[in-house]
């Protein structure tokens, strides 16, 4: 992808801890199939992981433990995520890297710290954002935890220092090189972009229901959301009146107000930079303001704060099912209110926040072009294909036709995190969601939004040459779409030759134009 540049994929979502067990899967059957497989089994396992971490270590209840879990596993944010962020809904360590760094107060600091280094060098290699906000809010809430307990457990936070000390050394010394090639190496870039990192969760979003819960509206939430697949939020009236509910009925517990003093800071987080209520800007700061500029932070988006929340309320909601029935054998008589007062409260909170089921749509088949290997006349180790328009977030099928080919098929463009490389500001390394502007990519995507059609100069034609050149073009390659002819046209004209119809696709020749230095375009009237 975006040749002659390429693409850091580690600073992107390359996923090698789970793309590298699944590679029989791509090879034998395809990245759409190994796709489904990874979605499926990333839902499945998270489900499966915080069950029994639940069940074995934080509760005796199993139905506590089920309610809990399948919380975790189905909240409104991770459902959305599942639409097309596998790599975020792949939970199923979280749950294990809080049980283990819990056990880290317990001694044997070399064998405890070697488990939870490798399990944090695993999560590493899945999602970074999701391990960042998982190790913030362990240690805000070990951090309280070791304050209320300091007198009744004197040397615990001594013995669990120990235990951090030897999963840290362990786990930079592993990811030492990987981080700095993500950090530091080739297409590295140094925060997201401005508008990104205003991506704030509207104070509204809290309460109300997602597109993808049964109670959903997508007219609101796309009111209250950036779009379909970043509805971090979302958690409705209910479950936030029982969420406040059950931390006021269990506050005795230090572990619930810790629990819940996470949760809050988590939501103060994931407000962005500016307060937001019901679509519109309050004007007010949050706490996001400060830090959205701080080196790391800076690459967080700050609404997925929000998602965060969701692993803490189905810890508090674990807690308060068990509590219930601990309640229920403690006194018999108040078995009958308090039973129907527990299912009541879960069944208002949780029965409105049951996912629909995750959208499909049906795949566009590969043009013959590709499938049937008639790329590779036109394309060898100096050449590329370049696709009309070029890839982007808009239009991501060159992509999936370069992974059919299994990335032999090299190609311009890409949707990719990049540096920005701004010309007018050299030291801007900000990241961008597509290559850096060039002017032929430029005027094919003007023209595919149904912008007006600028008039054909030599100028235009040298720049368009100079393009393929960058790029080292073998073959243009345009598929039926939406304003297919104007592009057709445009390049037609550009090049001075029409293409030719192969395999589905318009493809123009250009090999002989870019390989011949001293190959010039002019127009009619000049030539």
């Amino acid at each position: 992808m975006n040749y002659p540049d390429g693409v850091n994929m580690m600073a992107n979502t390359s996923v090698l801890a789970v793309s590298l067990p699944l590679t029989p899967v791509t090879l034998l059957f395809g990245p759409h199939v190994a796709f489904n497989v990874f979605l499926t089994l990333a839902l499945s396992l998270t489900g499966i992981s915080w069950y029994f971490v639940l069940s074995r270590q934080f509760v005796r209840s199993r139905l506590a433990a089920w309610v809990g879990a399948l919380f975790c596993t189905f909240a409104p944010s991770m459902v959305s995520h599942a639409g097309g962020h596998p790599n975020i809904v792949s939970q199923f360590l979280v749950p294990l890297i809080i049980w283990r760094t819990l056990r880290l107060r317990e001694g044997r600091a070399l064998r405890n710290g070697l488990i939870l280094a490798g399990l944090l060098v695993w999560q590493a290699f899945i999602n970074l954002e999701i391990l960042f906000m998982t190790a913030v809010g362990l240690g805000v809430f070990c951090a309280i935890m070791a304050v209320v307990r300091r007198k009744r457990h004197r040397g615990e936070a001594r013995v669990f220092l120990r235990g951090l000390l030897v999963t840290a050394t362990v786990a930079v010394a592993v990811l030492a090189y990987p981080l700095s090639v993500q950090f530091f190496g080739p297409q590295s870039y140094h925060g997201l972009p401005q508008f990104v990192r205003n991506f704030g969760a509207d104070l509204g979003s809290f309460t109300a229901y997602s597109t993808r819960s049964v109670a959903g509206n997508s007219a609101v939430a796309e009111r209250l959301a950036q779009n379909v697949q970043e509805e971090n939020a979302f958690f409705g009236w209910g479950l936030v009146i029982l969420f406040f509910g059950l931390i006021v009925w269990m506050r005795r517990r230090a572990v619930v107000v810790a629990l819940g003093i996470v949760a809050l800071l988590y939501a103060a987080m994931s407000l962005g930079p500016r307060i937001f209520v019901n679509g519109i800007n309050t004007g007010v700061p949050g706490i996001w303001a400060v830090l959205h500029s701080v080196p790391v932070l800076n690459s967080a988006v700050p609404t997925r704060w929000a998602m965060a929340i969701a692993p803490v309320v189905g810890i508090l909601l674990a807690l308060g099912v068990q509590r219930a029935g601990e309640l229920m054998k403690a006194q018999p008589s108040a078995r009958g209110p308090v039973r129907l007062a527990m299912i009541t409260a879960v069944a208002m909170a949780l029965v409105p926040l049951a996912p629909t089921p995750v959208r499909t749509a049906p795949l566009t088949p590969t043009p013959a072009f590709i499938s049937s290997g008639e790329w590779k006349k036109y394309v060898d180790d100096d050449h590329t294909v370049v696709t009309l328009p070029l890839p982007d977030s808009s239009y991501s099928d060159p992509l999936r036709w370069s992974a059919a080919t299994g990335q032999d098929m090299r190609i311009a463009g890409a949707y990719a995190l990049l540096p920005a490389q701004n010309p007018l500001n050299p030291n801007d390394h900000t990241a961008i969601f597509e290559p850096p502007w060039r002017p032929t990519s430029g005027l094919m995507a003007s023209i595919k939004k149904g912008n007006p059609i600028p008039e054909i100069t030599d100028t235009r034609r040298e720049m368009t040459l100079a393009d393929l050149r960058y790029w080292k073009a073998g073959v243009i390659m345009m598929t039926p779409q939406v304003r297919d002819i104007e592009m057709l046209r445009m390049m037609s004209d550009l090049l001075g030759f029409e293409p030719t119809w192969n395999g589905g696709a318009w493809v123009w020749d250009v090999r002989s134009l870019v390989d011949d230095p001293n190959t010039v375009l002019t127009g009619p009237d000049i030539s």
